[in-house]
């Protein structure tokens, strides 16, 4: 695994989060349904409600891998892992964007059930098997990675993740309850491309660390 700094932990981050925001799923759906119907505010409250449940699994995470903390072998194997999804993700990411997929927009079939905002931010996230699977591989590496260098890594970590979640949803909100169009397919088109491409770069670097421990 690559040597563990607070500013790398939160840049990167920051960088896949972000790229894992981007692409379509059902928290995004309801914040484009919530945000035509209620308002600017319906992003950042959602945001608020998945980043409670983040925070939530974050400490049972790290209370149940605080045990692998120095082991070199279960974090190059889970870095292995981690690597292969990543470059998985930014490779669809990145194709995405290359095959002009449009910017989401709103729809009768994002429209949100109920105005409690926070729960259904909570509701949103756990109905992604995706967001499972990121937890399971990809948060896993990134939490381990982090803990090498104790609670300030883990919040940097957790910081630059949420902030990348509410950067993009807020910048959804606004768009969709100001009726603007800011950002073209094209803009959204090239952040897809860029994100994915800086994906499995990291994705890369993970996989070389652990191999060369492995074979070491």
């Amino acid at each position: 695994m690559p040597e563990a700094t607070i500013f790398i932990i939160f840049t990167t981050s920051f960088v896949v989060a972000f790229s894992g925001a981007l692409m379509p799923g059902p928290l995004l759906a309801i914040t484009i349904g919530a945000s035509a119907r209620y308002g600017f505010w319906a992003g950042p409250l959602l945001i608020l409600g998945h980043g409670i449940l983040e925070l939530a699994l974050v400490v049972a995470l790290v209370l149940g891998l605080s045990q692998f903390i120095g082991g070199d072998l279960p974090m190059s194997i889970v870095g292995l892992i981690g690597g292969v999804v990543l470059v998985v993700m930014g490779t669809n990411t990145a194709r995405q964007g290359w095959n002009k997929m449009p910017m989401p927009t709103a729809s009768s079939k994002s429209q949100i059930q109920n105005k409690a905002m926070v729960l259904s931010g909570i509701v949103g996230s756990m109905s992604n098997p995706y967001w499972f699977i990121w937890w399971a591989t990809i948060g896993m590496t990134y939490l381990l990675w982090a803990l090498k260098i104790g609670t300030a890594g883990v919040v940097s970590f957790f910081t630059g993740h949420v902030l990348a979640d509410l950067v993009w949803y807020t910048l959804i909100s606004f768009i969709i309850a100001s009726g603007k169009r800011i950002m073209n397919d094209t803009v959204y088109d090239g952040l897809l491309v860029v994100c994915g491409s800086m994906l499995v770069i990291l994705g890369g670097y993970f996989i070389v660390s652990g191999v060369r421990f492995l074979t070491g």
